[in-house]
């Protein structure tokens, strides 16, 4: 009984001496696909269960340069997204069926503010912030990979 005690203790006192560690939450890696955006490449990895959604990026250090995470919804609606928990700014692309960016906003860190598509989508492509911009991708601009027809 005293192990047990002086056990949990340890874990309690370790975790309580390094807050990041007591704050962490869930991290996902999943499968990745290609993305075009012109000649721009995309290693998206995609959440399309409501739990992969629902985690996203959240407590992610880094994203690599060109990497993002892929949402898909099973039909179009207005999706809205937030960023609490997660620790990167981040900038979001709304995508109709064809791949067609709807529109694009820019997300603070752990704010609860909410980012909607402008109109009724099935995907949503998060990417680090300026990452669109950075590249002159605006609404308008199609992107190709399989969930889009090619």
């Amino acid at each position: 009984m005293t192990l047990i005690k002086s056990s949990w203790a340890l874990a309690l006192g370790l975790l309580l001496s390094f807050p990041a560690l007591a704050q962490d939450g869930p991290q996902q890696r999943l499968p990745a696909i290609r993305l075009t955006a012109g000649f721009h490449l995309i290693q998206a990895e995609v959440a399309q269960t409501p739990e992969q959604r629902q985690i996203g990026l959240m407590n992610r250090p880094s994203l690599p340069a060109n990497g993002g995470m892929l949402f898909a919804f099973e039909a179009p609606a207005q999706q809205c997204f937030w960023m609490k928990n997660t620790l990167l700014p981040l900038s979001i692309a709304f995508l109709a069926d064809d791949g067609t960016i709807v529109n694009i906003e820019d997300m603070q860190p752990q704010s609860l503010a909410s980012h909607c598509s402008v109109k009724p989508v099935r995907y949503a492509l998060e990417m680090s912030q300026g990452w669109f911009a950075k590249r002159g991708l605006k609404p308008g601009t199609k992107l190709a990979g399989a969930p889009f027809g090619g």
